[in-house]
Formats: structure tokens, C-alpha cells, sequence
């Protein structure tokens, strides 16, 4: 884990109102382009791969940057940045989001770059758009996961009890559902658990077949409507990316 990633420590009431800014920046951080992030923000980085449809729910960054905005004080850039598994610039970014429905298949020099980057304390959260365990996303995702890192344990079912489900608000029986999964097609199951790698004792990479995206995937000024803010767990997210 790199060591300026553990200086975002998090310091929640009971009320869960508020978050300790950094004490320093991100030391992997790289500087900051004429107008681009500085150094101490959180960045929301989309991953792009030429496989599949990478920019498939295009309003889920600015959604969950104004969650964290909303309920937390970590500073953070205003737009989403997209950026690919082999970019040279990719050690820079603690967290990668990542979705689509339809095939996921990385090239090798990505493969080795995403494998470096989550062993340097990176954190990826893939989310399957189709909400199935047998579309193509979830199937060549899977296989690229296991390619990469290739253990038994790959790809195990995190359990509720996991710091994740209580890095910010509280998650008590682990992933809050989906409409999408309630009321969707796929394979008609709703999903009790995420799952993930783990490396060096945290999660390097959370895996959802959920379709959070698409749960999140609204203008946030219409957050107003909800009765319950779905993108708290976002917060989770992100706050574990940050902290673990």
C-alpha cells in the first residue's frame, strides 16, 4: 500500500456527518495539468477498454462526486478523467471504475500494468451493467480477473462483515440491492454479496454484478426526489479506496 494513500484518514461522527481532510497528498499523485486535478483531490478515473462499451452510464461520476461532496470534506476534481489499464499515468489514480455489458478482454501489457497497480494499493470497481453471472461481461471479466491474478481465493464472495460495508455509512447485511436487480432480467436473482481480490490483506479489486451504474446513473440534482440516496454506498467505495 503506498504510503501517502494512508495519510486519507477518515474521521466519521456517529452521525457519519462529516470526514478528516488528508494530512498530505497522495504522494503517486502526478502533478497537476493547467486546469487539471491538484495533487490533495479525489479523482473518480474511468477505465477504458477497446472491448466493450467502457463509457456506458456517462453520469455516474458526477453523481458520486457530489455524494462525496454532500457527505464528506475530501476535496475533489470536478470531472471525471478516462484513462486506460496501460497508461503510464494510471499509478497515479487510487480508484478506477469500470462497467460495461459487453466483452472485457485486456492486452497483455495492461494486464501486467493492472496486476502492479492494484499490488501498489490501487482499487478497481467493476460493475456488470447486464446484472447477470452469465452475460459476457461477467464471463470475460471473471477471466481476465483470474488471469491476472491467477489464486483460488480470486474472485471470493466478500462477506457482510467486510470494513468495506462500514468504511463511511453502515452496511450492516452488506450491498445495499439495486431497482435494477428487482426489477430486472439478467438472471432474475437479486445478489446478497460483491465479490473481490484481495492482496496484502485489502481489496484491490470489487466486483459487482448489481449494476450500480445504472442505479447511479441520474443527474444528481434529482437526488432530491429519492426517498433513500442509493449512492451512499458509493461513499464506502470510495472512502475504502482511500483508507485501506
Amino acid at each position: 500500500m503506498d504510503a501517502g494513500r494512508r495519510d486519507f484518514i477518515l474521521g466519521a461522527a456517529a452521525t457519519c456527518a462529516a470526514l478528516v481532510l488528508p494530512s498530505r497528498v497522495v504522494a503517486r499523485q502526478p502533478p497537476p495539468a493547467a486546469g487539471g486535478p491538484r495533487a490533495h483531490e479525489f479523482v473518480f478515473a474511468r477505465l477504458r477498454y477497446d472491448s466493450g462499451d467502457w463509457d456506458y452510464n456517462p453520469k455516474v461520476a458526477a453523481n458520486v462526486l457530489n455524494s462525496l461532496v454532500e457527505y464528506t470534506n475530501i476535496p475533489v476534481y470536478s470531472e471525471e478523467v478516462i484513462i486506460t489499464a496501460d497508461s503510464e499515468e494510471l499509478d497515479g489514480f487510487p480508484f478506477l471504475f469500470m462497467t460495461g455489458h459487453k466483452l472485457v478482454r485486456f492486452s497483455e501489457p495492461e494486464r501486467e500494468r493492472l496486476r502492479h497497480w492494484v499490488e501498489g494499493g490501487g482499487l478497481l470497481f467493476s460493475d456488470d451493467c447486464n446484472h447477470d453471472v452469465a452475460g459476457l461481461f461477467a464471463t470475460s471479466f471473471e477471466a481476465e480477473m483470474r488471469r491476472i491474478f491467477p489464486a483460488p481465493e480470486t474472485l471470493d464472495k466478500i462477506p457482510s462483515s467486510h470494513p468495506l460495508y462500514r468504511a463511511f455509512f453502515v452496511f450492516a447485511e452488506g450491498p445495499p440491492q439495486t431497482s435494477h436487480e428487482l426489477n430486472g432480467w439478467g438472471d432474475d436473482l437479486v445478489h446478497d454479496y460483491l465479490r473481490g481480490v484481495e492482496h496484502a490483506g485489502r481489496l484491490g479489486v470489487i466486483y459487482s454484478n448489481k449494476d450500480y451504474g445504472c442505479e447511479w446513473d441520474y443527474d444528481w440534482r434529482n437526488k432530491r426526489f429519492q426517498r433513500d440516496d442509493n449512492t451512499r454506498f458509493a461513499v464506502n467505495i470510495v472512502s475504502y479506496a482511500m483508507t485501506a
